[in-house]
């Protein structure tokens, strides 16, 4: 363990001295793994994209046997999902027993899966029936671990979308919507239970791309700035992931649970988009993704939770052709599908143009015995559209941001 800790030291102390970014050096960064596409290489393939960035924990909408299979014996960990449409079933504890045994333990321990996400921004839909099976799904398919002794292993928890927030400015402000206290004090119930982190998508860019004469690039992108100070706390902050951490952190704290970890499920920057989005560019995304892998590198804290790892997983690994909406919702992945980089990242170096695409779905998710019936607004794979899942939450952001830019 000491050798580990004195060579990882040594590494930063590296990165510090040349300010060179390395990725390789980074273990604790997470990546999307998304499969809306046609033209995606094989699992197999993917394996030395993965470790030419320095992941070492990939974030799946699945459980899809192929990359399970894949990346058996590496030493990546994954999170797997169960989409919205399972949710009802799931509510059976026999399902929830057979869908963890199929998908969960059938990989263990060759693969390491260390967490089940149950639905995906369920509160965006605004659908109370799916809303109201949300936390009995979670206690199903958690009680099915405890069953099959993995609970100690395998964590479950569900994503949510920034929108669950009804204030968020200042972060010391951050509350919760009034009308989804009802349902998220449950799951926090559950977090503290179980020792589940709660998980948000969180994208700056969204409120950038709102706005973008009045939200300072510079703070959205973790660039040099002038920054704010949180009037309340009097705490100050250079930019607005942090912000909405500890806006969320603070909505935790109101409703008396402190010592609940939030993790970061989602948040990235698309490289390329349609006229009307603003700042959908290489040079931005570069510039969003490298400096937040810096920051996971040295291990800075949020302002409100400064000794803190941070926990985030970035979106998403490639550019996925075959998603709805816009021209940046196919843009997010750090690769493209021929295995070569979407944008420049210091220190990584181009792994494609070596091997074939996949097949013509690009993913074979297996989540038998359970067959999922298709749902209005969701996509095949179980998750959302970034930009359908935070519009609930713009109006928000963009208070934060116009409030924001008044203290610069």
């Amino acid at each position: 363990m000491d050798s580990k800790l004195n060579s990882s030291s040594l590494l930063l102390l590296l990165i510090f001295i040349t300010g060179i970014f390395i990725p390789a050096t980074v273990n604790a960064v997470g990546i999307n793994y998304g499969q809306i596409a046609n033209n995606l290489p094989p699992p197999e393939h993917v394996i030395p994209l993965v470790r030419s960035i320095g992941a070492t924990k990939l974030k799946l909408y699945d459980a899809d046997p192929r990359v399970l299979k894949a990346f058996a014996n590496t030493s990546v960990e994954f999170i797997v999902g169960l989409g919205n449409e399972f949710l009802t079933k799931m509510k059976d504890p026999n399902n929830a027993l057979a869908w963890v045994k199929t998908n969960v333990q059938s990989y263990l321990p060759s693969t390491k899966i260390t967490c089940i996400t149950v639905g995906n921004e369920v509160f965006t839909f605004n659908d109370t029936s799916l809303s109201q099976s949300l936390l009995p799904a979670m206690q199903s398919v958690y009680n099915a671990l405890v069953d099959l002794n993995l609970d100690k292993n395998v964590t479950v928890t569900t994503p949510h979308s920034l929108a669950v927030l009804e204030t968020s400015y200042p972060p010391s402000a951050g509350a919760f919507r009034r009308d989804l206290k009802a349902f998220i004090t449950p799951i926090l119930d559950f977090h503290v239970k179980t020792g589940s982190n709660f998980l948000i998508n969180a994208y700056p860019y969204f409120a950038y791309k709102g706005s973008p004469k009045q939200v300072p690039i510079d703070f959205v992108l973790f660039q040099p700035n002038a920054g704010v100070t949180d009037p309340v706390s009097n705490l100050k902050y250079d930019n607005m992931l942090f912000a909405q951490i500890d806006a969320v952190y603070s909505a935790l704290a109101s409703l008396g649970y402190k010592k609940v970890l939030v993790q970061i499920s989602e948040t990235g920057w698309p490289s390329k988009g349609d006229e009307n989005e603003a700042g959908a560019n290489p040079e931005n995304a570069k510039k969003y993704n490298g400096n937040l892998m810096k920051l996971i590198a040295q291990k800075k804290g949020t302002p409100l939770r400064p000794n803190c790892d941070l926990n985030v997983f970035v979106f998403a690994l490639f550019n996925e052709n075959m998603k709805p909406g816009p021209t940046s919702e196919r843009n997010y992945g750090l690769f493209k599908p021929d295995g070569t980089l979407a944008y420049g990242l210091a220190g990584v170096s181009s792994v494609g143009n070596n091997f074939s695409a996949g097949g013509a779905n690009g993913s074979s998710a297996a989540t038998p015995p359970l067959t999922p019936p298709s749902r209005p607004g969701s996509s095949s794979s179980g998750y959302l559209a970034i930009s359908g899942g935070l519009h609930l939450g713009s109006n928000c952001l963009l208070l934060l941001l116009l409030l924001v830019v008044g203290l610069i």
